[in-house]
């Protein structure tokens, strides 16, 4: 069985502030390793489940902050951006489970560190009138690639509003959020090792055909996203793409052909937005 991770970092236990997700200080230091730890603990329970080959990607900012070398040898690291499945990179080597670690709430949310792919641009994003975050963009890219969400990691808030997307995923809530920036937190230990036990489980259940009844629910095509931005000057700028149609002045919507149309513009538009910073 192949198993893909995507890695975040703001719901990876004892990170509470976006200092800890900033390259170019301490508390990111420590803040990176504990993510790589919890990613490594995923992959060593996926294998110790039976896993066969294991991609670990990583997904938060730049794709550049874990830590290959305390990763488990056996997994082949996804780093570095752009790249065309942004915190899916690797779906195209044929996972069978996707594992979401260390993923947040999305935008608008009490959630620690809530966003959605981009705190700065997007207030709120829509997939067929359902409003999505990130897991809910990249679990429907999942499923459109024939991969089932089989496990994931965070806070409360972010486990709350996205099982019902997943019924029957494992999630393991490393931390309880009391605000954007505050929270009560497992230790990294003790998460680190919840999330090594989950992944063991999920693995051996699905090779043994525990969850064969859940399958995937690929979105309908073609795809409509509707897009509410931080500012009326970003939806001036995002609007210069001809395909993108102005509902208001902070709303913008565009149809896609699929699932993964949908998120290579959203990423686009999300590198866009540097020229406003």
């Amino acid at each position: 069985m192949k198993v893909l991770i995507s890695a975040d970092i703001e719901g990876v236990a004892g990170v509470f502030h976006p200092e800890q997700t900033r390259a170019g200080n301490g508390e990111y230091e420590a803040a990176r390793r504990w993510m790589t730890l919890e990613a490594n603990a995923a992959i060593e329970g996926a294998f110790a489940g039976g896993a066969t080959q294991v991609w670990i990607n990583d997904s938060h900012g730049g794709f550049r902050n874990l830590l290959p070398d305390l990763l488990d040898p056996r997994a082949l690291v996804v780093l570095g951006k752009p790249r065309t499945l942004g915190m899916m990179a690797g779906l195209e080597y044929g996972a069978a489970l996707v594992f979401m670690i260390g993923y947040h709430a999305m935008s608008q949310t009490r959630g620690i560190l809530a966003h959605t792919i981009n705190s700065f641009a997007f207030a709120r994003v829509s997939l067929n009138g359902v409003e999505v975050g990130e897991a809910g963009i990249y679990g429907a890219l999942a499923e459109e690639y024939g991969a089932q969400v089989a496990l994931l990691s965070g806070d409360d808030v972010f486990a709350e509003e996205t099982a019902p997307r997943f019924p029957g995923a494992r999630f393991v809530v490393t931390k309880r959020a009391t605000g954007q920036a505050s929270g009560v937190t497992q230790s990294p230990a003790n998460a680190r090792e919840a999330i090594e036990t989950a992944a063991r489980e999920v693995v051996r259940q699905h090779l043994g055909g525990g969850r064969a009844e859940q399958a995937t629910r690929a979105v309908a095509q073609p795809v409509a996203c509707e897009l509410r931005v931080q500012t009326s000057a970003l939806a001036d700028l995002f609007c210069q793409w001809p395909t993108l149609m102005r509902v208001d002045a902070v709303t913008l919507r565009f149809d896609a052909a699929s699932v993964e149309h949908m998120v290579r513009m959203l990423n686009c538009l999300s590198a866009m937005s540097f020229m406003l910073r």
